[in-house]
């Protein structure tokens, strides 16, 4: 068991190329936006040159960024774009935020009675984590695995992203999920960081997460500060 403990860090400059492709899908960078000069964007970004170029790259590699010699990189937006954190439905008031994520225990034990069915194994991996948008605390994450995906789980393995986790480290994919969002009562393991008292009333999602073959093999419960947080899902043109 973790208590306490950062998960294991993206590197920086996917941190950047997944702030971007936030702000871009959340409309906070615009389709045409020019962006600063990579010096003084780096600078304000508190991360080397070399780091952002690399954070620029992998954009113009999905598509959404345009470098044009002698002008700048200007923005390029688009719909259904690759990202670690594609399924993260929650974003800060105004869109976007950096996700982050505090590992606050992991450890296998018998699946709650009031989860709905998922996977065959009577038991489960359960993460709980504080999640934090640009570095401020947004929600209490409780996330149940199956526990016929994994035999054993290196807490210092876990990764901020858990979809990334389960795809490097379990050979796991999450395909698909479904949400139901709602209200409920903050849980009473809160974390301290966490604004909202156990009890108070948080805005609340269910996940049922699928697998390529459309298997449910995952359950998670999330509960965000709603003076801090929405939980936003955009559809792509039809």
């Amino acid at each position: 068991m973790a208590r306490g403990r950062p998960s294991a860090a993206l590197p920086k400059y996917v941190q950047i190329s997944e702030m971007l492709i936030r702000d871009i899908a959340a409309g906070r960078l615009p389709d045409g936006t020019r962006l600063p000069p990579e010096r003084d964007m780096a600078d304000g970004l508190g991360i080397a040159v070399g780091t952002l170029r690399k954070a620029l790259e992998s954009l113009a590699k999905k598509g959404l960024l345009e470098r044009v010699q002698g002008s700048g990189n200007y923005i390029r937006a688009r719909a259904a774009v690759s990202s670690v954190y594609a399924m993260l439905r929650l974003e800060r008031i105004g869109g976007g935020g950096l996700p982050t994520a505090a590992l606050l225990s992991v450890d296998r034990r018998a699946k709650p009675k009031d989860a709905p069915a998922f996977g065959p194994s009577t038991d489960g991996w359960r993460f709980r984590r504080l999640r934090f948008l640009d570095d401020r605390p947004a929600a209490l994450e409780e996330i149940w695995l199956d526990g016929g995906c994994a035999d054993s789980i290196a807490p210092e393995s876990v990764s901020e992203s858990l979809y990334l986790f389960y795809r490097e480290a379990l050979g796991l994919v999450i395909m698909s999920a479904t949400d139901q969002v709602s209200i409920a009562p903050a849980p009473d393991w809160g974390e301290a960081r966490f604004p909202m008292q156990p009890g108070d009333m948080a805005g609340y999602v269910e996940r049922i997460g699928r697998d390529p073959a459309g298997r449910a093999v995952e359950f998670s419960r999330t509960w965000f500060d709603p003076s801090e947080v929405i939980y936003i899902s955009r559809l792509g043109k039809g």
